[in-house]
């Protein structure tokens, strides 16, 4: 029975997969994501913001929100939970703390969550937090010991714990080194047991310092590419959920490889998909009469006698010659190793020998796994810094999981950008460009097409300068995509109708042509001729002679006589059409009772063969 349930679980590594796309993440990280929400419940962070905008707790009911709706779409089985410390009531397992609220415990995210979190936004849900939590004294450390009792009651395998702190006091406990001390202790605590604690301070008149007191109760950064701890406070919302979003997405690596740069030299890296398309989640079967879902299994029977096939019963073939080639699966599996997985560096190339047709699939990233191999980061980044000065790109032998096909790549250079908050934009590494094989090449037959005129070429080029903007690719979101999940949370939410989707690939049709002016004409008396109409409607067709216009064209009996006789002689009067057959029968007077092909023809056959 082992056999049988290992050979079904790995039965779909007989089909051949392209390394590098949704693969599920990093095979080594099993279990489910936790996040916790620990937000600031004091009176100060219900003051309203300058210029009507929004207070600090609104914005943090927002940005969970988002979360919330985010992990039901993209991860659904993750954990989230929602708790406020600095509460005038308490509510949390055997009100062991006082002065903690427990809104949501560690659970997955649903419909009826985001719609509590919705009550909390907005005026009405200032009120209502007033009404249920209320203000009162803080202890920090009660609150992250609530916490760690919310990661304890749970028996499910966790990959990742996180906990984020949302507050605009720099100082909550007000100089209170009682409970200062007992934060720290906690929070140390919780740190040892795996979980990453966060800050996302918020703007208080004055500045915030993180300094005071926070300072030790955050995480250090995991690896360099972690986003650290942030010195600027946020003041608004996008700001709060750009830094959120960066902390809450976990970083897997699909694979994990040794990038050996020559015999006994060897460089680890992880290897990341920047870009993968999203699609529509698939339909799931239920059953009709209780809901519940059902799940299919695959069995393999005789076509003869019926029975049941067991794994070492079933052998593959492939068809070469006319002759059937029979293969054991262990044959199989070894014509599709070539070897180990791994990146085997071959040289260097100038990166104008890159052309841009090469890019045959979305690139990887790659970046130094420093706990794998001691050294890696250091190696890498001389590697990364010289590659960069030198403008090269380095050409390479891919292999990036067992049984992949091997692969050329270029490993492009990647340096890091900031913006003025510091905050990295772009991280350290290289792009990961695979290039065709020669038998990916195709050699097009293009029409000739007449070529353009010098002045029609710098007429479009005024058009092309007056059109050019910044294109990034996270300012678009895919209209479809986004349709379906709003359909989905208006039902799922009880709403009256989904919200409006904005679809941003759309031309501005007025944008642009106030951009071109008269461009757009002047182009077209220079290319099309005069009176050309794009928008104009297509010519009416002809009328036929019973509806009133011309004469119907008849059809030219290009068949004599003598070639008619030759063909009803050789019997390959088949070979003519159905208009030339009708025209032969009305010349030689032959009379038909249907105007079928095959009755014209046996009547032309029995008048003119007789």
């Amino acid at each position: 029975m082992a056999e049988w349930n290992a050979y079904y679980r790995n039965e779909e590594e007989d089909e051949d997969r392209e390394e590098g796309e949704d693969s599920g993440g990093d095979y080594k990280i099993t279990g489910r994501d936790s996040l916790v929400f620990l937000v600031d419940a004091s009176k100060e962070m219900f003051i309203k913001g300058e210029d009507g905008q929004p207070s600090n707790f609104d914005m943090t009911m927002q940005v969970v929100r988002s979360v919330y709706t985010s992990k039901i779409i993209s991860s659904y089985r993750d954990l989230v939970a929602l708790v406020f410390f600095g509460t005038e009531e308490s509510k949390n397992p055997r009100n062991s703390f006082k002065h903690v609220y427990v809104y949501h415990d560690l659970d997955e995210p649903g419909a009826k969550r985001v719609q509590e979190v919705d009550a909390l936004r907005g005026e009405k849900g200032a009120q209502l937090a007033a009404e249920t939590m209320g203000s009162g004294e803080t202890s920090l450390g009660d609150a992250l010991w609530c916490c760690a009792n919310l990661y304890s009651d749970i028996k499910l395998r966790l990959s990742h714990k996180r906990l984020m702190i949302f507050t605009c006091r720099d100082e909550p406990h007000m100089g209170d080194s009682v409970k200062d001390r007992q934060a720290r202790t906690k929070a140390s605590d919780l740190k040892e047991t795996g979980v990453v604690i966060d800050l996302m301070h918020l703007v208080k008149p004055g500045g915030f310092d993180v300094a005071a007191f926070f300072r030790d109760i955050v995480s250090p950064p995991e690896d360099e590419s972690e986003l650290g701890l942030q010195l600027e406070p946020c003041g608004k919302l996008d700001d709060l959920q750009k830094r959120v979003r960066a902390k809450e997405q976990k970083k897997r690596a699909i694979a994990r490889l040794n990038l050996c740069l020559g015999e006994g030299v060897n460089v680890a890296v992880g290897m990341f998909s920047t870009a993968v398309t999203t699609r529509k989640p698939g339909a799931i079967k239920l059953y009709r009469e209780t809901n519940e879902q059902v799940r299919s299994k695959t069995r393999i029977f005789h076509t003869q006698t019926g029975s049941l096939l067991l794994p070492s019963e079933i052998k593959k073939s492939q068809t070469y010659g006319n002759k059937q080639i029979v293969m054991e699966k262990d044959e199989v599996d070894s014509i599709k190793k070539f070897e180990d997985p791994g990146l085997y560096l071959i040289g260097f190339k100038p990166m104008e020998k890159l052309e841009l047709h090469h890019h045959t699939r979305p690139s990887t990233f790659i970046y130094p796994e420093e706990n794998e191999v001691k050294g890696s980061a250091c190696l890498f980044s001389a590697l990364l810094t010289k590659c960069s000065e030198r403008n090269l790109f380095a050409l390479c032998r891919c292999v990036a999981r067992r049984n992949y096909v091997p692969r050329f790549v270029a490993l492009v250079p990647q340096k890091e950008e900031t913006d003025e908050s510091k905050v990295q934009i772009t991280p350290p590494g290289f792009n990961v460009i695979y290039l065709p094989y020669a038998d990916d090449m195709r050699t097009l037959d293009l029409p000739q097409t007449p070529s353009a005129s010098q002045i029609q070429v710098d007429k479009m080029k005024e058009i092309v300068s007056k059109l050019r903007f910044k294109y990034r690719s996270d300012a678009f979101e895919n209209p479809v995509i986004q349709q379906h999940y709003r359909n989905l949370e208006a039902l799922a939410l009880d709403m009256a109708a989904p919200e409006d989707t904005e679809d941003l690939i759309m031309p501005k049709v007025d944008q642009i042509d106030r951009r071109l002016g008269p461009l757009g004409q002047e182009f077209t008396d220079l290319v099309y001729p005069a009176g050309y109409n794009p928008e104009g409607k297509p010519a009416a067709k002809r009328k036929t002679a019973e509806n009133g216009g011309g004469a119907e064209k008849k059809p030219k009996v290009e068949v004599g006589d003598d070639d008619l006789r030759a063909h009803v002689q050789n019997g390959t009067l088949a070979k003519l059409t159905v208009p030339v057959l009708k025209e032969a029968c009305k010349k030689f007077g032959v009379k038909t009772t249907g105007t079928k092909k095959q009755e014209l023809i046996d009547a032309l056959t029995a008048k003119l063969g007789s």
